[in-house]
Protein backbone atom coordinates (compact mmCIF):
# COMPACT_ATOMS: atom_id res chain seq x y z
CA UNK A 1 0.00 0.00 0.00
CA UNK A 2 1.78 3.56 -1.00
CA UNK A 3 -0.27 5.34 0.94
CA UNK A 4 -2.73 6.50 3.29
CA UNK A 5 -5.33 7.76 1.41
CA UNK A 6 -4.82 3.73 -0.35
CA UNK A 7 -5.28 2.26 2.87
CA UNK A 8 -8.08 4.08 3.73
CA UNK A 9 -9.22 2.98 0.62
CA UNK A 10 -8.49 -0.37 1.41
CA UNK A 11 -10.09 -0.11 4.94
CA UNK A 12 -13.29 0.60 3.47
CA UNK A 13 -13.51 -1.45 0.67
CA UNK A 14 -13.18 -4.61 2.77
CA UNK A 15 -15.42 -3.75 5.44
CA UNK A 16 -18.15 -6.35 3.56
CA UNK A 17 -20.82 -5.55 7.10
CA UNK A 18 -24.33 -6.15 7.02
CA UNK A 19 -25.00 -2.73 7.07
CA UNK A 20 -23.28 -0.11 5.42
CA UNK A 21 -21.88 1.75 8.22
CA UNK A 22 -18.84 4.32 7.62
CA UNK A 23 -15.85 3.62 10.25
CA UNK A 24 -13.67 6.17 11.05
CA UNK A 25 -9.97 5.07 9.62
CA UNK A 26 -6.60 4.80 11.02
CA UNK A 27 -4.18 6.97 9.60
CA UNK A 28 -1.33 5.69 9.49
CA UNK A 29 2.77 5.79 8.26
CA UNK A 30 2.19 3.03 5.24
CA UNK A 31 5.90 3.25 3.88
CA UNK A 32 8.24 0.49 5.85
CA UNK A 33 5.93 0.86 9.10
CA UNK A 34 8.12 0.73 12.28
CA UNK A 35 7.02 -1.31 15.76
CA UNK A 36 4.46 0.76 17.56
CA UNK A 37 5.82 2.33 20.77
CA UNK A 38 5.08 0.46 23.97
CA UNK A 39 2.53 1.73 26.59
CA UNK A 40 4.43 3.22 29.41
CA UNK A 41 3.63 0.71 31.96
CA UNK A 42 5.01 -2.82 31.64
CA UNK A 43 1.52 -4.69 29.85
CA UNK A 44 0.95 -4.26 26.30
CA UNK A 45 -2.63 -3.23 25.43
CA UNK A 46 -3.78 -6.95 23.53
CA UNK A 47 -6.44 -7.10 21.28
CA UNK A 48 -7.33 -11.31 21.04
CA UNK A 49 -8.99 -12.40 17.83
CA UNK A 50 -11.01 -15.45 18.48
CA UNK A 51 -12.13 -15.80 21.89
CA UNK A 52 -13.28 -19.52 22.20
CA UNK A 53 -12.34 -23.06 22.00
CA UNK A 54 -8.65 -22.80 21.46
CA UNK A 55 -8.46 -18.56 21.50
CA UNK A 56 -10.44 -19.01 25.09
CA UNK A 57 -6.80 -21.20 25.90
CA UNK A 58 -4.50 -18.29 24.37
CA UNK A 59 -6.62 -15.40 26.30
CA UNK A 60 -5.99 -17.37 29.42
CA UNK A 61 -2.49 -18.20 28.93
CA UNK A 62 -1.74 -14.48 28.46
CA UNK A 63 -3.60 -13.01 31.28
CA UNK A 64 -1.41 -15.58 33.37
CA UNK A 65 1.82 -13.37 32.32
CA UNK A 66 0.51 -10.58 33.87
CA UNK A 67 1.92 -8.54 31.06
CA UNK A 68 -1.21 -8.06 28.97
CA UNK A 69 -3.52 -5.39 29.05
CA UNK A 70 -6.76 -6.47 27.28
CA UNK A 71 -8.17 -3.86 24.90
CA UNK A 72 -10.27 -5.68 22.53
CA UNK A 73 -11.99 -9.05 21.84
CA UNK A 74 -13.34 -9.85 18.31
CA UNK A 75 -15.26 -13.07 17.10
CA UNK A 76 -17.12 -14.08 14.56
CA UNK A 77 -19.78 -15.21 17.17
CA UNK A 78 -20.40 -13.45 20.37
CA UNK A 79 -23.19 -15.34 20.47
CA UNK A 80 -22.12 -19.08 21.15
CA UNK A 81 -21.56 -20.57 24.27
CA UNK A 82 -17.49 -20.92 24.02
CA UNK A 83 -17.55 -17.20 24.07
CA UNK A 84 -19.34 -16.68 27.30
CA UNK A 85 -16.62 -17.63 29.37
CA UNK A 86 -14.08 -15.26 28.22
CA UNK A 87 -17.31 -12.23 27.68
CA UNK A 88 -18.23 -12.44 31.20
CA UNK A 89 -14.75 -12.32 32.73
CA UNK A 90 -14.05 -9.49 30.48
CA UNK A 91 -17.10 -7.61 30.42
CA UNK A 92 -16.00 -3.71 29.89
CA UNK A 93 -13.52 -4.59 27.24
CA UNK A 94 -14.35 -3.50 23.65
CA UNK A 95 -16.39 -6.21 21.28
CA UNK A 96 -16.02 -6.79 17.75
CA UNK A 97 -17.94 -9.11 15.66
CA UNK A 98 -15.32 -7.97 12.51
CA UNK A 99 -11.45 -7.88 12.59
CA UNK A 100 -11.30 -4.94 10.23
CA UNK A 101 -13.97 -3.30 11.76
CA UNK A 102 -11.75 -3.64 15.16
CA UNK A 103 -8.66 -2.31 13.43
CA UNK A 104 -10.43 0.31 11.66
CA UNK A 105 -12.22 1.78 15.13
CA UNK A 106 -8.90 0.70 17.28
CA UNK A 107 -5.76 0.74 15.91
CA UNK A 108 -3.75 3.25 17.28
CA UNK A 109 -4.27 2.11 20.56
CA UNK A 110 -3.68 -2.20 19.74
CA UNK A 111 -0.16 -2.68 20.10
CA UNK A 112 -0.20 -6.48 19.67
CA UNK A 113 -3.44 -9.36 18.99
CA UNK A 114 -3.26 -12.72 19.43
CA UNK A 115 -5.50 -14.38 16.09
CA UNK A 116 -6.46 -18.07 17.28
CA UNK A 117 -9.34 -18.99 14.14
CA UNK A 118 -9.53 -21.81 12.04
CA UNK A 119 -6.37 -22.25 9.73
CA UNK A 120 -7.99 -20.33 6.29
CA UNK A 121 -8.52 -17.25 8.17
CA UNK A 122 -4.98 -16.84 9.77
CA UNK A 123 -4.03 -15.03 6.57
CA UNK A 124 -5.90 -11.83 6.38
CA UNK A 125 -5.81 -11.28 10.07
CA UNK A 126 -2.19 -11.58 10.23
CA UNK A 127 -1.39 -9.42 7.08
CA UNK A 128 -3.44 -6.72 7.98
CA UNK A 129 -2.65 -6.24 11.35
CA UNK A 130 0.99 -6.43 10.24
CA UNK A 131 0.33 -3.93 8.01
CA UNK A 132 -0.84 -1.44 10.86
CA UNK A 133 2.68 -1.99 12.45
CA UNK A 134 1.10 -4.10 14.76
CA UNK A 135 2.79 -7.45 16.67
CA UNK A 136 1.32 -10.89 16.05
CA UNK A 137 0.70 -13.92 17.70
CA UNK A 138 -0.46 -16.52 15.46
CA UNK A 139 -1.68 -19.87 15.92
CA UNK A 140 -0.12 -22.69 14.14
CA UNK A 141 0.16 -23.28 11.25
CA UNK A 142 0.92 -20.24 9.91
CA UNK A 143 -1.44 -20.27 7.10
CA UNK A 144 -3.15 -23.04 4.59
CA UNK A 145 -1.29 -22.48 1.68
CA UNK A 146 2.70 -22.03 0.90
CA UNK A 147 2.11 -18.69 -0.98
CA UNK A 148 0.38 -17.12 1.76
CA UNK A 149 3.22 -17.98 4.29
CA UNK A 150 5.71 -17.09 2.04
CA UNK A 151 3.87 -13.09 1.72
CA UNK A 152 3.42 -13.20 5.56
CA UNK A 153 7.31 -14.07 6.02
CA UNK A 154 8.20 -11.18 3.55
CA UNK A 155 5.31 -8.68 5.26
CA UNK A 156 7.06 -9.81 9.00
CA UNK A 157 10.38 -8.46 7.41
CA UNK A 158 9.18 -5.10 5.45
CA UNK A 159 6.81 -3.85 8.66
CA UNK A 160 9.44 -5.02 11.79
CA UNK A 161 6.96 -5.68 13.45
CA UNK A 162 6.99 -9.18 16.39
CA UNK A 163 6.02 -12.67 15.04
CA UNK A 164 5.59 -15.78 16.90
CA UNK A 165 3.46 -18.72 15.70
CA UNK A 166 1.61 -20.58 18.42
CA UNK A 167 3.43 -23.67 18.80
CA UNK A 168 4.03 -23.35 22.42
CA UNK A 169 6.10 -26.02 23.60
CA UNK A 170 8.88 -24.59 21.78
CA UNK A 171 9.78 -22.15 24.46
CA UNK A 172 9.52 -25.25 26.92
CA UNK A 173 12.34 -27.89 28.15
CA UNK A 174 12.47 -29.59 24.62
CA UNK A 175 13.51 -26.59 22.82
CA UNK A 176 16.46 -25.86 25.13
CA UNK A 177 17.40 -29.93 25.30
CA UNK A 178 17.47 -30.38 21.81
CA UNK A 179 19.45 -26.77 20.78
CA UNK A 180 22.08 -27.74 23.58
CA UNK A 181 22.27 -31.69 22.50
CA UNK A 182 23.05 -30.72 18.75
CA UNK A 183 25.61 -27.70 20.31
CA UNK A 184 27.38 -30.45 22.22
CA UNK A 185 27.33 -33.04 19.55
CA UNK A 186 25.19 -35.16 21.44
CA UNK A 187 22.18 -35.25 18.49
CA UNK A 188 24.41 -35.47 15.72
CA UNK A 189 24.75 -37.65 12.33
CA UNK A 190 20.55 -37.58 11.78
CA UNK A 191 19.90 -39.47 9.32
CA UNK A 192 15.83 -40.12 10.23
CA UNK A 193 12.92 -39.22 12.35
CA UNK A 194 9.75 -40.51 12.49
CA UNK A 195 7.11 -38.46 13.54
CA UNK A 196 3.87 -39.83 15.06
CA UNK A 197 0.28 -38.71 16.24
CA UNK A 198 -1.66 -41.77 16.12
CA UNK A 199 -4.55 -40.26 19.10
CA UNK A 200 -8.07 -40.24 18.49
CA UNK A 201 -8.79 -36.91 16.49
CA UNK A 202 -11.60 -34.64 17.37
CA UNK A 203 -13.34 -34.30 14.13
CA UNK A 204 -15.18 -36.47 11.91
CA UNK A 205 -15.46 -40.38 11.04
CA UNK A 206 -17.39 -39.87 7.50
CA UNK A 207 -17.58 -42.52 4.85
CA UNK A 208 -14.71 -41.34 1.84
CA UNK A 209 -16.60 -42.34 -0.85
CA UNK A 210 -19.11 -39.03 -0.35
CA UNK A 211 -19.34 -36.76 -3.15
CA UNK A 212 -20.53 -33.43 -2.37
CA UNK A 213 -20.35 -31.18 0.78
CA UNK A 214 -22.89 -31.27 3.47
CA UNK A 215 -26.29 -29.77 2.63
CA UNK A 216 -26.77 -26.21 3.41
CA UNK A 217 -28.26 -25.74 7.01
CA UNK A 218 -29.77 -22.09 8.89
CA UNK A 219 -26.90 -20.37 9.67
CA UNK A 220 -26.69 -19.52 14.00
CA UNK A 221 -28.53 -16.03 14.65
CA UNK A 222 -25.13 -14.93 16.20
CA UNK A 223 -22.66 -16.05 13.56
CA UNK A 224 -21.12 -13.66 11.00
CA UNK A 225 -20.38 -16.20 8.38
CA UNK A 226 -19.61 -14.26 5.70
CA UNK A 227 -16.68 -13.10 8.27
CA UNK A 228 -16.32 -16.81 9.11
CA UNK A 229 -15.85 -17.65 5.51
CA UNK A 230 -13.00 -14.80 5.15
CA UNK A 231 -11.10 -15.15 1.74
CA UNK A 232 -11.81 -18.84 1.37
CA UNK A 233 -14.35 -19.87 -1.72
CA UNK A 234 -18.59 -19.87 -0.47
CA UNK A 235 -19.58 -22.54 1.24
CA UNK A 236 -23.10 -22.76 2.33
CA UNK A 237 -23.29 -22.91 6.22
CA UNK A 238 -23.11 -26.55 8.20
CA UNK A 239 -21.88 -27.06 11.35
CA UNK A 240 -19.81 -29.66 10.41
CA UNK A 241 -17.77 -26.61 9.01
CA UNK A 242 -16.98 -24.78 12.34
CA UNK A 243 -16.00 -25.66 15.94
CA UNK A 244 -12.70 -27.93 15.13
CA UNK A 245 -14.55 -29.68 12.34
CA UNK A 246 -13.09 -27.32 10.05
CA UNK A 247 -9.74 -28.81 10.36
CA UNK A 248 -10.38 -32.11 8.23
CA UNK A 249 -11.55 -29.78 4.98
CA UNK A 250 -8.79 -29.13 2.47
CA UNK A 251 -11.05 -25.73 1.95
CA UNK A 252 -10.35 -25.26 5.85
CA UNK A 253 -7.52 -26.41 7.51
CA UNK A 254 -4.21 -28.59 7.59
CA UNK A 255 -5.36 -31.77 9.01
CA UNK A 256 -4.17 -33.85 12.04
CA UNK A 257 -0.25 -33.03 10.07
CA UNK A 258 -1.45 -29.10 10.20
CA UNK A 259 -2.47 -29.49 13.95
CA UNK A 260 0.41 -31.49 15.71
CA UNK A 261 3.33 -31.19 13.17
CA UNK A 262 4.32 -28.17 14.78
CA UNK A 263 4.49 -29.54 18.23
CA UNK A 264 6.04 -32.58 17.24
CA UNK A 265 8.71 -31.63 14.29
CA UNK A 266 9.46 -28.03 14.85
CA UNK A 267 12.99 -28.59 16.76
CA UNK A 268 14.51 -31.21 14.95
CA UNK A 269 13.25 -28.60 11.86
CA UNK A 270 15.26 -25.82 13.59
CA UNK A 271 18.25 -27.27 15.00
CA UNK A 272 19.22 -29.51 12.41
CA UNK A 273 18.35 -26.64 9.94
CA UNK A 274 15.88 -28.66 7.46
CA UNK A 275 14.44 -25.91 5.49
CA UNK A 276 12.09 -27.09 2.82
CA UNK A 277 12.25 -30.74 1.37
CA UNK A 278 12.93 -31.88 -2.17
CA UNK A 279 10.74 -34.35 -2.02
CA UNK A 280 7.37 -35.43 -0.26
CA UNK A 281 5.52 -39.09 -0.77
CA UNK A 282 2.37 -39.94 0.73
CA UNK A 283 3.32 -43.97 1.36
CA UNK A 284 -0.65 -44.47 2.60
CA UNK A 285 -3.46 -42.70 2.40
CA UNK A 286 -6.31 -44.69 4.08
CA UNK A 287 -9.78 -43.17 3.44
CA UNK A 288 -8.59 -40.76 0.92
CA UNK A 289 -11.10 -38.43 -0.97
CA UNK A 290 -11.51 -35.05 -2.23
CA UNK A 291 -12.88 -33.41 0.26
CA UNK A 292 -11.65 -33.99 3.57
CA UNK A 293 -8.36 -35.70 4.96
CA UNK A 294 -7.66 -39.41 4.81
CA UNK A 295 -8.17 -40.93 8.21
CA UNK A 296 -4.46 -42.23 8.31
CA UNK A 297 -1.42 -40.79 6.11
CA UNK A 298 2.24 -41.95 6.38
CA UNK A 299 3.85 -38.93 4.32
CA UNK A 300 7.54 -39.01 3.89
CA UNK A 301 9.58 -36.01 3.64
CA UNK A 302 13.38 -36.11 2.38
CA UNK A 303 15.53 -33.70 3.42
CA UNK A 304 19.60 -33.21 1.29
CA UNK A 305 22.36 -32.79 2.99
CA UNK A 306 22.83 -29.47 4.44
CA UNK A 307 26.83 -28.39 5.41
CA UNK A 308 28.11 -31.65 7.25
CA UNK A 309 24.47 -33.04 8.22
CA UNK A 310 23.68 -35.79 6.34
CA UNK A 311 20.65 -36.07 4.22
CA UNK A 312 17.40 -36.57 6.53
CA UNK A 313 13.91 -38.10 6.09
CA UNK A 314 11.03 -37.44 8.31
CA UNK A 315 8.59 -40.45 8.20
CA UNK A 316 5.04 -39.00 9.65
CA UNK A 317 2.36 -41.39 10.99
CA UNK A 318 -0.95 -40.18 11.57
CA UNK A 319 -4.16 -42.64 12.30
CA UNK A 320 -5.36 -44.31 15.29
CA UNK A 321 -4.07 -47.89 14.00
CA UNK A 322 -1.05 -46.51 11.48
CA UNK A 323 1.53 -47.08 13.66
CA UNK A 324 5.30 -46.56 13.04
CA UNK A 325 7.68 -49.27 14.26
CA UNK A 326 9.61 -48.84 17.36
CA UNK A 327 13.17 -49.69 18.29
CA UNK A 328 13.87 -52.40 20.47
CA UNK A 329 14.59 -50.86 23.55
CA UNK A 330 11.67 -48.41 23.07
CA UNK A 331 10.23 -49.03 26.36
CA UNK A 332 6.88 -46.82 26.97
CA UNK A 333 4.49 -44.71 24.97
CA UNK A 334 3.72 -42.21 28.08
CA UNK A 335 1.06 -39.38 27.22
CA UNK A 336 3.01 -35.98 28.89
CA UNK A 337 0.71 -34.51 31.21
CA UNK A 338 2.20 -31.44 30.39
CA UNK A 339 1.04 -31.49 26.37
CA UNK A 340 -2.43 -28.96 26.47
CA UNK A 341 -5.71 -30.53 26.65
CA UNK A 342 -7.73 -30.58 23.27
CA UNK A 343 -10.47 -27.11 23.88
CA UNK A 344 -13.37 -29.71 22.99
CA UNK A 345 -11.87 -32.16 25.79
CA UNK A 346 -8.90 -34.14 26.79
CA UNK A 347 -6.41 -35.52 24.47
CA UNK A 348 -6.99 -39.72 25.45
CA UNK A 349 -3.91 -42.08 25.97
CA UNK A 350 -3.42 -43.94 22.48
CA UNK A 351 -1.47 -47.34 21.78
CA UNK A 352 1.17 -44.74 20.94
CA UNK A 353 1.19 -41.01 21.88
CA UNK A 354 2.38 -38.50 20.28
CA UNK A 355 5.94 -38.18 19.33
CA UNK A 356 9.19 -38.67 17.60
CA UNK A 357 11.91 -41.04 17.31
CA UNK A 358 15.41 -39.37 15.92
CA UNK A 359 18.17 -41.72 14.55
CA UNK A 360 21.25 -40.33 14.61
CA UNK A 361 24.69 -42.45 13.73
CA UNK A 362 25.81 -43.48 17.22
CA UNK A 363 22.41 -42.61 19.48
CA UNK A 364 18.60 -43.08 19.14
CA UNK A 365 16.25 -41.18 20.98
CA UNK A 366 12.63 -40.52 21.62
CA UNK A 367 10.41 -37.95 22.66
CA UNK A 368 6.67 -36.70 22.79
CA UNK A 369 5.37 -33.78 21.51
CA UNK A 370 4.93 -30.03 22.53
CA UNK A 371 7.89 -29.15 24.98
CA UNK A 372 8.32 -32.78 26.22
CA UNK A 373 11.88 -33.75 26.53
CA UNK A 374 14.25 -36.23 24.69
CA UNK A 375 15.55 -39.57 26.29
CA UNK A 376 18.42 -41.97 24.47
CA UNK A 377 17.07 -45.36 24.19
CA UNK A 378 18.04 -48.13 24.82
CA UNK A 379 17.71 -47.34 29.01
CA UNK A 380 21.44 -49.07 28.67
CA UNK A 381 22.88 -46.97 26.36
CA UNK A 382 21.30 -43.72 28.19
CA UNK A 383 22.92 -44.49 31.43
CA UNK A 384 26.58 -45.22 29.59
CA UNK A 385 25.50 -41.62 28.32
CA UNK A 386 24.22 -39.29 31.19
CA UNK A 387 27.49 -38.28 32.62
CA UNK A 388 28.40 -36.99 29.42
CA UNK A 389 25.01 -34.94 28.56
CA UNK A 390 25.36 -31.16 29.08
CA UNK A 391 22.95 -29.01 31.30
CA UNK A 392 20.38 -27.57 29.19
CA UNK A 393 19.25 -23.99 30.65
CA UNK A 394 15.48 -23.42 32.15
CA UNK A 395 13.42 -21.55 29.83
CA UNK A 396 13.49 -17.84 30.67
CA UNK A 397 9.99 -17.31 29.84
CA UNK A 398 6.99 -19.15 28.72
CA UNK A 399 5.49 -18.70 25.04
CA UNK A 400 3.14 -16.20 25.60
CA UNK A 401 5.43 -14.25 28.13
CA UNK A 402 8.13 -14.43 25.38
CA UNK A 403 5.93 -12.85 22.85
CA UNK A 404 4.71 -9.77 25.23
CA UNK A 405 8.12 -9.08 26.06
CA UNK A 406 9.81 -9.29 22.75
CA UNK A 407 6.73 -6.50 22.06
CA UNK A 408 8.55 -4.79 24.78
CA UNK A 409 11.93 -5.15 23.23
CA UNK A 410 13.11 -7.54 26.25
CA UNK A 411 13.39 -10.71 24.64
CA UNK A 412 13.54 -12.07 21.06
CA UNK A 413 10.48 -14.85 20.03
CA UNK A 414 11.46 -18.26 20.01
CA UNK A 415 9.35 -18.96 16.84
CA UNK A 416 9.38 -15.88 14.58
CA UNK A 417 7.98 -16.03 11.37
CA UNK A 418 11.16 -16.44 9.70
CA UNK A 419 11.68 -19.58 11.69
CA UNK A 420 7.83 -21.06 12.17
CA UNK A 421 6.98 -20.07 8.23
CA UNK A 422 9.92 -22.82 6.47
CA UNK A 423 7.84 -25.30 9.22
CA UNK A 424 4.69 -24.56 8.16
CA UNK A 425 5.27 -24.65 4.17
CA UNK A 426 6.30 -28.72 4.97
CA UNK A 427 3.26 -29.33 6.37
CA UNK A 428 2.09 -26.88 3.09
CA UNK A 429 3.27 -29.69 0.85
CA UNK A 430 2.62 -32.98 3.09
CA UNK A 431 -1.35 -31.23 2.53
CA UNK A 432 -1.09 -31.17 -1.05
CA UNK A 433 0.65 -34.68 -1.38
CA UNK A 434 -2.25 -35.95 0.80
CA UNK A 435 -4.60 -33.91 -1.44
CA UNK A 436 -3.57 -35.17 -4.68
CA UNK A 437 -2.30 -38.47 -3.84
CA UNK A 438 0.88 -38.57 -5.63
CA UNK A 439 4.81 -37.79 -4.95
CA UNK A 440 5.55 -34.20 -5.11
CA UNK A 441 9.41 -33.12 -6.05
CA UNK A 442 10.40 -29.71 -5.26
CA UNK A 443 12.49 -27.48 -6.05
CA UNK A 444 14.31 -25.89 -3.13
CA UNK A 445 15.62 -23.38 -5.04
CA UNK A 446 12.88 -22.20 -7.06
CA UNK A 447 10.31 -23.09 -4.46
CA UNK A 448 8.24 -24.92 -7.09
CA UNK A 449 6.70 -28.28 -7.58
CA UNK A 450 8.28 -29.74 -10.54
CA UNK A 451 6.68 -32.83 -11.49
CA UNK A 452 2.75 -31.53 -11.03
CA UNK A 453 1.71 -28.66 -12.58
CA UNK A 454 -1.85 -28.37 -10.30
CA UNK A 455 -0.06 -29.26 -7.35
CA UNK A 456 2.17 -26.38 -8.30
CA UNK A 457 -0.33 -24.11 -8.92
CA UNK A 458 -2.03 -25.41 -5.47
CA UNK A 459 1.04 -23.90 -3.81
CA UNK A 460 -0.98 -20.42 -4.36
CA UNK A 461 -4.37 -22.01 -3.61
CA UNK A 462 -7.67 -21.18 -5.17
CA UNK A 463 -8.08 -17.51 -5.85
CA UNK A 464 -9.61 -15.42 -2.78
CA UNK A 465 -12.88 -13.76 -2.90
CA UNK A 466 -12.94 -10.58 -4.78
CA UNK A 467 -13.39 -8.37 -1.34
CA UNK A 468 -10.38 -10.21 0.28
CA UNK A 469 -8.10 -9.83 -2.63
CA UNK A 470 -6.55 -6.93 -1.54
CA UNK A 471 -5.19 -8.50 1.98
CA UNK A 472 -2.58 -10.05 -0.66
CA UNK A 473 -1.51 -6.94 -2.10
CA UNK A 474 -0.47 -5.15 1.79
Amino acid sequence: MKSNETRRDFLKKSLTLTTAAAFPTILLNTTGCTNKQGSANDKVNLACIGIGNRGAQVIRDMYDTGLANFVALCDVDMGAPHTENILKNMPDVPRFTDFREMFDKMGDEIEAVTIAVPDHSHFPITMLAMSLGIHVYTEKPLARTFNEIELLMDAAKRYKVVTQMGNQGHSEANYFQFKSWVEAGIIKDVTAITAHMNNPRRWHKWDPSITKFPDAEPIPETLHWDTWLSAAQFHDYTKDFINGQWRCWYDFGMGALGDWGAHIMDTAHQFLNLGLPYEVDPILLEGHNNFFYPMSSTIAFRFPKRGNMPACDITWYDGVNNLPEVPEGYGASELDPNIPAASNGKIQPAKLNPGKIIYGKDLTFKGGSHGSTLSIIPKEKALEMESKLPEAPESPSNHFANFLLACKGKEETRSPFEIAGPLSQVFCLGVLAQQLGTKLVFDRETKQITNNKLANDLLVGTPPRKEWEQFYKL
